[in-house]
């Protein structure tokens, strides 16, 4: 009886450790799945989007340089300036699907306000621009449209380098889970000697016992 409960509770372990086991694995899955749909996807999309934002500003100071000769077409420069608009569109609201830190969210809805904010400024260096003179709508720009342009590059490096810290969270996490990996296969194997000790100290207890019984026999 003690060495079937000892068999019963090593079974008992082996079934316990192999389901530690494959949460491990499930969990090691989802951090990988995580660093490449809400890490790297997010951050190669962040890329994409500060190419738009520079972009833009290169049409604007383009067209704003006071040695131009090619004569300035406005209503170009709002069509070439809202193809842009819609692909920062798009990259932000795919970057909003995926998992965001607190911290991301923060960094994020800023950079929203100032993505509205640089859109009414450059309406606004456009028509100043339009309306009045070349110079003056350079002027704008200088003033007030390149601190946006400013503004709106500061908030995506931010994002890129909480992109940078939540991966390498989740890499501490995979190494964690590694680790835990190791301890139940090395507990799996411990139980596995276990059980094999057990096996020849009840063969070499069946021999010794049909030995005495000879032996009883005999006498």
């Amino acid at each position: 009886m003690k060495i079937a409960s000892f068999l019963f509770f090593i079974m008992c372990s082996t079934m316990l450790i192999r389901m530690f086991e494959d949460k491990s694995i499930k969990n090691m899955s989802n951090a990988f799945v995580s660093m490449y749909h809400d890490r790297l996807i997010p951050a190669t999309d962040l890329f994409f989007l500060a190419e738009n934002v520079y972009a833009k500003r290169y049409l604007l100071e383009e067209t704003l340089n006071p040695d131009r000769t090619i004569e300035v077409s406005f209503s170009g420069l709002r069509e070439k300036l809202e193809v842009h608009n819609k692909n920062i569109d798009s990259l932000v609201h795919k970057y909003e699907g995926t998992f965001l830190i607190k911290k991301e969210k923060s960094q994020l809805a800023d950079l929203k306000t100032k993505l509205r904010d640089g859109i009414k400024m450059e309406d606004n260096i456009i028509t100043m621009a339009e309306k009045h003179t070349l110079t003056e709508g350079r002027h704008l720009f200088e003033s007030l449209g390149k601190a946006a342009f400013n503004n709106i590059s500061g908030k995506l490096s931010e994002l890129s380098r909480i992109q940078t810290d939540a991966g390498e969270e989740l890499i501490r996490e995979s190494e964690s889970i590694v680790s835990g990996s190791k301890l139940y296969s090395t507990a799996q194997v411990c139980l596995a000697i276990f059980i094999g000790i057990m096996i020849v100290n009840l063969v070499l207890t069946s021999k010794v016992a049909n030995i005495s019984n000879d032996k009883f026999k005999l006498n």
